[in-house]
Parts: structure tokens; sequence; C-alpha cells
């Protein structure tokens, strides 16, 4: 009974998304989900048609044994259910794992912007070019906001005050307009991450960035009310920002 009726699920499913999607992604994701109901329930066809055989044949005789191949059959297919979910459950977060990458890579693109925006080479380009400059930025800026990642860590309202306003005071040091300033408040920034690793809310970074320097008391104090996902993502926004700030000065 089992059989029959996954079986027909199966082929019910597969033609639904076969039908729905014709081109190459489609076919993907068709031949995907075919791969999954292989796995659970192709593999053993006749090994289940035999199984189903003996437990009626055993009904039949009223033996002991059907009981237990009436317990084995559900128990199995209980077994098979949770193998494929942990497979699932591995892909799901490697594909978090990969938003998170692409979420990291949007950021910098933004920061970058913003940094170009407030660079203050600009006051030397005359009022026309300026201008063009500017309508240029606004256009990769639009590009770019076209594209929409949220991978949500789960926060309390708490933390959600804390990380906007950590957001807050990163932005407000990017547009300070002086790369020397900046630089050195980024810096401050970092050390008060370093300094929140050594009382163990940031354990990964504990081990390299001892006695980093002076640190923005502010900003560190917002910064432990931050999740330890938020607290990772921010020191890393940082590092990006102090490597480009660091370019800047050099060309200065």
């Amino acid at each position: 009974m089992f059989d029959n009726i996954f079986s027909k699920l199966k082929r019910r499913r597969l033609d639904e998304n076969l039908s729905a999607n014709r081109d190459g992604f489609g076919a993907n994701v068709a031949s995907n989900l075919n791969n999954i109901w292989d796995h659970l329930f192709g593999d053993n066809d006749a090994s289940s048609t035999t199984t189903n055989t003996q437990n009626i044949n055993n009904s039949r005789s009223g033996t002991a044994g059907d009981m237990s191949m009436a317990v084995d059959r559900p128990f199995n297919l209980n077994e098979r259910f949770v193998t494929v979910l942990d497979q699932l459950d591995s892909r799901v977060e490697k594909f978090r794992k990969d938003a998170l990458g692409l979420q990291e890579k949007r950021d910098f693109l933004l920061m970058s912007i913003d940094l170009i925006k407030s660079n203050d080479l600009m006051q030397n380009l005359s009022e026309s070019e300026r201008e063009e400059i500017g309508c240029y930025i606004q256009r990769v800026n639009a590009r770019l906001s076209t594209v929409e990642l949220n991978v949500r860590t789960v926060r309390d309202q708490s933390q959600e005050d804390s990380l906007s306003q950590i957001n807050a005071l990163i932005d407000m040091m990017i547009t300070l307009g002086d790369p020397a300033l900046s630089r050195q408040k980024c810096q401050m920034y970092l050390n008060a991450c370093c300094s929140a690793s050594e009382t163990g809310t940031m354990s990964s970074f504990a081990a390299t960035d001892m006695d980093a320097g002076p640190v923005d008391k502010k900003f560190e104090s917002v910064l432990l009310g931050c999740t330890l996902d938020d607290q990772k993502n921010i020191k890393k926004r940082l590092q990006a920002l102090m490597g480009y700030l660091n370019k800047q000065i050099v060309h200065h």
C-alpha cells in the first residue's frame, strides 16, 4: 500500500515540475527531485515487493513473524527519510554560508560606493565633472540596489538596536571626509572588536589580536550587545574598510 501511494505521489510531483519548468533550470530541479525520490523509494522497489509478499504470506499463516515484518518495513522507511533529510540539512547549511558570502560582497561594494562618493578628491574636479561622476555613481548604486540578499540572524529587540547603532557609527566614520581620521576611527573600532574577543564573546579572534591598541569604548559597549554572528561580520566589514582606507592614504 505504501509503495502504491508513494509511486503515485512521485509520478505526480515529477510531472508537475516538468510541466511547470521547461527551461534548463527547471530540468535541473526536476532531475534533483527525481534523484531524491529515487533515493527514498526507488532503490528497494524489488525488495519492498518481496517484503510485501512475505508480509501477506505471514499474515495468512498467522505466524508471529508477521508482527516483526510489519514493524520492520515502516522503521526502514523512517531511516530513509532521516537520511535524506540529513543530506538536505547539510545542503541548506552550505547554501546559507554561500548566501552570507554574497551578502558580504554586496556590503563591500556598497561601502566602496560610499567611500568614492565622500572622497575629498572629488572637490578637485570641475562642477561638470563632479556632476558626471555623481550620475555614474547613482547608476552603479541603482544596479546594486536591484540585488536583495537577506540571511536572517535571530535577534531580540536589544540586539537589533545594538546592530542598528553599530551600522550608524560605521556610516558616520565612512563619511568623515578625511581618510586619515576615518582610518584612525576604524582602527579604534577594530581594537574594540579585539577587546571583545578577550572577553570570550569573539573567541575565534582572540589568539591573534591581543593588545591591539586604543579602543573606542562607546563602540565596544554597543558591540557587546550584538549577536556573535553580527560581531564577526562587523569585524570582517571593518577589516575590509581598513584595507581600503590604507590604500587611500598611500595614494594621498
